[in-house]
């Protein structure tokens, strides 16, 4: 088995709020972007699946059937109308009215592999910190947030809502998911969810137009987490971002141990083989899940521990898509 997938390794003895390690409310509640920057909305293609700096701007694909109209190159070839499209010459594309109640769910893994990193900061103080960010940006902009929180001991559900009180329950939940929790017998104490099962959950509750953002670091992923992201992009748009830290990707050969707070890890004591294949197995969890993404129109976004991760609010306008699918035959 990989050491990518072995018990948390990096972790420190528990104090309150470590920097680094342990992320605060207050901290959380600071990581509110500047007004400039609220809503999920700009025009066109962007890279981002839609967040930008336009406070009254609402696109996206609502709820209620508008019209058909001939495909252009960019539409979403999930909105084509195919009984028209069989009865005719030509491809034609759903338009549906405008939606300004958007769902806005943000699924936060802060699972105990999530609890690890070696500079600046743990995957999961980034992690929620970016959760925390996109949220504020979802609640200024106007839309209704909510989320799900993966935890050591379980899983949080956060129904969405646009009150105050609803968007700092979900931030406490946050902070306190990165709390240090004791180790007794080298285990710590609850049951983990996985991502699938919290994935096939979200659909349920999603509708059409409704925004997901999936902040992990996807340990545990695997055909039945692909296949709940593949059924999920076909009711909500879209964005996974890939938490990691640069020990994830590769161990040094000659260098350090690593420690949970009980059992200690050696590095140097690992074979070539051992190292090769922590190495492999997280790059092909990364080639897979940036193949799953470009063919289910999945946005795809990686972070390490170092960044900022205010960069991730900087829209990035993708190239018009060209591709014209194939039309059914009448």
């Amino acid at each position: 088995m990989p050491v990518s997938r072995t018990p948390e390794f990096g972790t420190p003895q528990s104090r309150t709020h470590a920097k680094g390690v342990e992320i605060s409310p207050a901290e959380l509640i600071r990581a509110r972007p500047d007004r400039a920057i609220t809503g999920f909305a700009p025009g066109g293609r962007v890279s981002t699946h839609m967040w930008g700096a336009n406070r009254s701007v609402f696109f996206g694909r609502g709820m209620e059937y508008a019209e058909s109209r001939a495909y252009q190159p960019g539409d979403d070839i999930r909105t084509i109308d195919w009984r028209l499209t069989a009865r005719s010459n030509e491809v034609y594309t759903k338009m549906f009215h405008e939606e300004r109640e958007r769902p806005v769910y943000v699924v936060l893994d802060l699972r105990a592999m999530m609890q690890f990193g070696t500079k600046t900061r743990f995957k999961s103080h980034l992690a929620a910190e970016i959760a925390a960010m996109l949220a504020w940006v979802g609640v200024d902009g106007g839309d209704r947030v909510g989320g799900f929180i993966l935890t050591r001991s379980g899983l949080l559900e956060f129904p969405v809502a646009r009150t105050r009180t609803a968007m700092l329950a979900f931030l406490h939940a946050a902070s306190e998911a990165t709390r240090l929790a004791p180790v007794q017998g080298n285990r710590l104490q609850g049951v983990e969810v996985p991502m699938h099962k919290v994935l096939r959950k979200l659909r349920h509750v999603c509708r059409p137009g409704t925004l997901a953002f999936i902040i992990s670091d996807f340990a545990d992923h695997g055909k039945m987490m692909e296949a709940e992201l593949r059924r999920l992009s076909h009711r909500a748009h879209v964005t996974m971002i890939f938490v990691h830290d640069a020990l994830d990707a590769q161990l040094p050969p000659r260098g350090g141990r690593l420690s949970d707070g009980a059992a200690v890890l050696s590095i140097s004591q690992m074979t070539r083989a051992d190292l090769d294949l922590h190495a492999r197995a997280f790059a092909e969890r990364q080639v897979a899940l940036q193949t799953l993404a470009r063919r289910s129109g999945l946005v795809w976004h990686s972070i390490m521990t170092p960044d900022d991760p205010k960069a991730l609010l900087q829209v990035k306008r993708a190239a018009p898509h060209r591709h014209v699918p194939k039309r059914n035959a009448a």
